[in-house]
């Protein structure tokens, strides 16, 4: 991991496909990966979808690591903090992609879903269709530009998502005002923290917007809002550096001591410990 001090740096990716083409979906393998990856934590603006063949490793993402095995999956969502460690035997492909890349209505919903889950394992049923959906995208994305259409990357890229059913692909349902919800919390979170704020400004009653936020997520509205916050306090006091002090002003709490009871109640560490331990780990 790259440090300076105690601030463990970040280098934030912007989804640039090859030879600046206008493609949403670029494949590489992990032994391109090799050559790219300088041991760093990494922020991207794009998803991140890996699909490994063969070989174990492992992955950090927001501080949970997961391991990296033979017919398994891994999917980092944009924004999310993470690292890829011990990937020198892993074989297999990643898939980068925009938000909007996919082109079914089902697999743009599950790319948008709430709590993707970072890592899972293939059934070895599904494996063989996985793999060729995998491997006949790859094709297509590696095609010359003007030699196919634009668009067979995304087709392609929704059949591989489609087959390789992520667990929190298994809800089957989401309530029509969670999409709401989560983008109003994505833009105010730092500056409004009650669950009341956003049943105002989404013109729905507390009750309703709490029962809609647990029907998706199994959290109550208010949950839902203190874990994104603690979720982005821990990327500022692990990857940024930042004092207790300088988190509550970029979290919006009044003052120092007001953050870490915040912190404390909802980690069981005050920030200074939980910061001290992470960056010794």
């Amino acid at each position: 991991m790259v440090k300076n001090g105690l601030v463990r740096v970040i280098r934030q990716m912007t989804y640039q496909p090859p030879g600046h083409r206008a493609a949403a979906v670029e494949t590489m393998t992990f032994d391109r990966l090799r050559e790219l990856n300088d041991g760093g934590t990494q922020r991207a603006d794009f998803h991140v979808l890996a699909v490994v063949d063969a070989g174990r490793g492992t992955v950090t993402v927001d501080f949970l690591r997961h391991p990296l095995e033979e017919r398994s999956a891994v999917w980092i969502p944009p924004g999310a903090v993470h690292r890829w460690d011990d990937i020198a035997g892993v074989a297999g492909h990643l898939v980068l992609f925009v938000p909007t890349a996919p082109v079914t209505h089902a697999t743009r919903e599950l790319v948008a879903s709430p709590d993707l889950v970072a890592h899972w394992s293939v059934p070895d049923t599904d494996w063989p269709f996985v793999q060729t959906a995998r491997d006949h995208l790859v094709l297509e994305a590696s095609a010359p530009p003007g030699n196919a259409p634009a668009e067979l990357p995304r087709i392609l890229l929704s059949a591989l998502i489609a087959r390789l059913r992520p667990p929190h692909a298994q809800a089957g349902f989401t309530h029509p005002l969670f999409p709401l919800f989560r983008a109003s919390v994505e833009a105010h979170f730092r500056e409004h923290h009650a669950a009341g704020y956003y049943a105002r400004t989404l013109g729905y009653a507390p009750r309703t917007l709490s029962r809609a936020v647990q029907q998706v997520t199994g959290r109550t509205a208010k949950a839902y809002i203190v874990d994104r916050i603690v979720l982005e306090a821990k990327r500022l006091l692990a990857h940024d550096g930042l004092t207790a002090a300088r988190c509550a002003t970029a979290l919006g709490f009044p003052d120092a001591s007001n953050f870490s009871v915040f912190f404390r109640k909802a980690t069981g560490m005050r920030p200074g410990a939980w910061q001290a331990a992470v960056t010794v780990a």
